[in-house]
Formats: structure tokens, sequence, C-alpha cells
């Protein structure tokens, strides 16, 4: 079925929309509820939440394409989550990395916390995906949108893991020196 159909069911407030998007988009909520928060359970109950919340916007919202509206419902709720389940300590697991990662590009910019810093941000990440060849594109997004591991990046992406990460490491070193320059982070 396609996205449209799913939307037109979705504004009946038919109960089949649920099960279409369950159908087709399942999977691909499961693995990014999963890669933020290593748990099957809970990654079950963040994709039931991401579908009750999908539920709940859909009226009015009414988006062309459902794959990224329902990936970022599923991401936030599941980034919740795992704040919830890791408020007192560090947990490990493979979103815990991807944290530390990030923490280094970004580090510094404690000051950003101004809707305005915050846009000029996403627009400097957002410039710098699009200079960025398909193949790191696509790296990039894997670790840092996705969770993806290593190892599961260097595997889609026919990659040695040493490969895929130096070529992380390298990434994040653009970016970094790219907010430096921009003067969004010291």
């Amino acid at each position: 079925m396609d996205d449209a159909s799913i939307v037109q069911l979705f504004w009946s407030r038919s109960e089949q929309a649920l099960t279409a998007v369950s159908e087709k988009y399942g999977r691909f909520c499961h693995s990014i509820a999963h890669n933020i928060l290593g748990s099957p359970e809970d990654a079950e109950e963040c994709v039931n939440d991401a579908y009750l919340s999908l539920w709940n916007s859909i009226p009015p919202k009414r988006p062309s394409v459902i794959a990224p509206f329902l990936g970022r419902i599923t991401r936030n709720l599941a980034i919740n989550i795992y704040k919830k389940n890791h408020a007192e300590k560090r947990g490990g697991g493979e979103f815990a990395l991807v944290l530390d990662d990030l923490s280094e590009v970004i580090q510094g910019s404690e000051t950003a916390d101004g809707e305005l810093l915050q846009r000029e941000l996403l627009d400097t990440v957002n410039s710098f995906l699009s200079s960025l060849s398909p193949e790191k594109r696509k790296i990039f997004v894997r670790r840092f949108w996705y969770a993806d591991s290593i190892k599961d990046i260097a595997k889609r992406m026919n990659m040695t893991e040493n490969n895929v990460s130096v070529t992380i490491n390298r990434l994040k070193k653009q970016l970094r020196t790219l907010l430096v320059e921009g003067g969004l982070i010291s």
C-alpha cells in the first residue's frame, strides 16, 4: 500500500491504517528504536508509542511520505526512553557510543540553547551533509541518526569496519572545523 493510501486511512480514522503502517514500516521503526535502546522489549514499547503518536498526529498533519515522519517520531521517543532509563548512570550500548562521538564534535556549544543558534547549527549540519558524497552521507546518517554500529554500517556499505571508523572520524573533524569556523562552537 502506498503512503497516500495509508494517510487517507488515518484521515478516515480507520484502524487498518495502523496495520498498514506496521506492515510497511515496522522493521524500520524497530531498527531505529533497538539501535538506540538496545532492548527488544523497550524497542517494542517505543514502536507502539510511535504508532499511537502517529495516530494522534494524522490528522491534522498530512505527510506525503510516512517513513521520515514516523522515523523521527520513533527516534525522539526512543531517545526520551533512553534518557529516562539512564538518568542516573551512563549505560552501555550503541547509543551511548554515538552520544560520546557527537559530544566530541559539539563540545563547547553549551551556549547554543537559543532557538536562533540551534537553527544556525542545524543549517550548518544540513549544509555539511549536502556537501558530502552519497556514500559518506549515508555513513554519517546511519551512525548519527539511526545509531547503527560500525559493524552494521560496514556490512551495509560493503566496507571494512576500520574504513568506516576512519571515515566517521574524518567526518567528525570536518564538521567540528566547520562549526568552529562558523562561530557556533568554541
